[in-house]
């Protein structure tokens, strides 16, 4: 129960926060930044969308504390409401044409409640799951919280491609972009509800009833076990850079770079996100049987060999071979680094931190990588004539990093996570965590 409860308000938080993506890519830049040149506006709506990843780390700084010393179940239902209450804002504001300068800057301002409403989520969602899971199958489990992030890409994409699909296209510029923003309302309390009959994982209740969390979670992690916060926060910027590469930035590159029917980006993004939801939990079931590190360093290594022959395959502009090149890019090389990714994290961390820690560690990789990811990328396309290879260049640096904070990482699969310890990890000659 408690695995399907991540994984449904999972869902419901990103397609809040994918849906401001999808429409960076294809109508923010006309509707909100009209009196520049559609290359600038393109930067200017993607850089609105990188501003929400700045949220993060303050999201997760207020979350873990919250999360570490008041409850899980708190926190989850407080960024669920912060979220959908943003996203069903952002579907009524005015445009540029209604009230000049003041539409971006509201815009902007409810990107950032979203930024700040995701950064605590994503803790939560994962320590829920991997904390209640039997030991040997926390990546299994923990996997749930992570194909709702799949499942979320599922629902915006879906809900931006039939919108634009069944209406003609000055209607879809004029109000139809609207729709799939006002959905977040209905979906929010629905995920309430679920959220709402959650119940804290034993191991942290234990401590709390015996007065045994530290009082101030982010010094105590800070003091005693930064360097997994370092480690994981290294580990996320190949994996989150590389999935907005292909989701966000790569609907744009497709639309706007290559000529192509925009719709090829949107519908290959949402066959890769439907197939996400068995990828994701098979290559986490496969950490479980042969360690989280082997699993996250394959993905690394082919997500860096893999992104410079789909911009190949995007260029052909033919739609068989992009939906080929997404769905092997994020399924088959990208899900292996994010099937154990909630899992791995969490077992890096003491019980009584583990908010705090986990979640610092995910939202500033996020901050250093994918939030910027799609931003950098167009700044390159556009420095370079439209040619990607500096793109390629880029992630093949934050691939460099995650290869070594992976490598670095010690292996976690069978660690004794109940432990109340505030030790720090540390990796032995074997490889182990002790």
């Amino acid at each position: 129960m408690v695995a399907i409860g991540s994984f449904v308000g999972t869902t419901i938080e990103w397609y809040d926060f994918f849906l401001y993506g999808t429409a960076a890519a294809l109508v923010f830049s006309p509707l909100f930044f009209p009196d520049v040149s559609p290359a600038v506006g393109l930067i200017a709506a993607f850089g609105t969308y990188a501003v929400g990843f700045l949220a993060r780390p303050l999201g997760a700084l207020v979350g873990g504390h919250v999360g570490d010393r008041i409850g899980r179940k708190a926190m989850l239902v407080a960024s669920l409401l912060i979220m959908g209450v943003s996203t069903t804002l952002i579907g009524v504001l005015p445009t540029y044409d209604h009230v000049g300068i003041w539409a971006p800057l509201m815009l902007l301002v409810l990107r950032l409640a979203q930024g700040f409403g995701v950064g605590g989520e994503w803790g939560g969602a994962a320590l829920m799951s991997v904390e209640t899971a039997p030991p040997h199958r926390r990546g299994l489990f923990g996997s749930f919280t992570q194909i709702g992030v799949s499942g979320g890409m599922l629902l915006a994409v879906g809900a931006f491609t039939l919108a634009r699909t069944s209406m003609d296209p000055d209607q879809f510029l004029s109000w139809g972009w609207r729709i799939p923003f006002l959905v977040s309302g209905v979906l929010v309390i629905f995920g309430y509800v679920i959220r709402a009959r959650l119940v804290e994982p034993e191991s942290f209740a234990a401590m709390k009833e015996k007065d045994e969390l530290p009082e101030r979670p982010l010094a105590a992690v800070i003091r005693n076990e930064s360097r997994p916060v370092w480690l994981s926060a290294g580990m996320r910027m190949s994996q989150n850079a590389v999935y907005y590469l292909y989701t966000t930035f790569g609907i744009a590159y497709l639309a706007n770079s290559v000529g192509a029917d925009s719709n090829i980006g949107l519908q290959s993004v949402l066959i890769a996100s439907a197939i996400g939801l068995v990828s994701v939990p098979a290559w986490a079931s496969l950490s479980d049987r042969y360690g989280r590190r082997p699993l996250y360093l394959f993905g690394t290594i082919t997500s860096a060999l893999f992104i410079g022959p789909f911009f190949l395959l995007a260029d052909t502009g033919n739609p068989v071979l992009i939906v080929v090149g997404m769905v092997v890019g994020l399924n088959l090389f990208h899900d292996a680094m994010y099937g154990p990714q909630a899992a791995f994290f969490s077992e890096l961390f003491s019980t009584g931190v583990r908010y705090s820690g986990a979640s610092l560690g995910y939202q500033f990789g996020a901050v250093l990588s994918g939030g910027f990811a799609p931003l950098i990328a167009t700044v390159l396309l556009a420095a370079n004539d439209g040619r990607p290879w500096l793109v390629v260049a880029y992630f093949l640096v934050l691939s460099v990093i995650t290869g070594v904070c992976a490598y670095l990482a010690p292996e976690t699969f069978r660690k004794d996570i109940a432990a109340p310890s505030h030790r720090p990890a540390v990796r032995t000659p074997e490889g182990n965590l002790t």
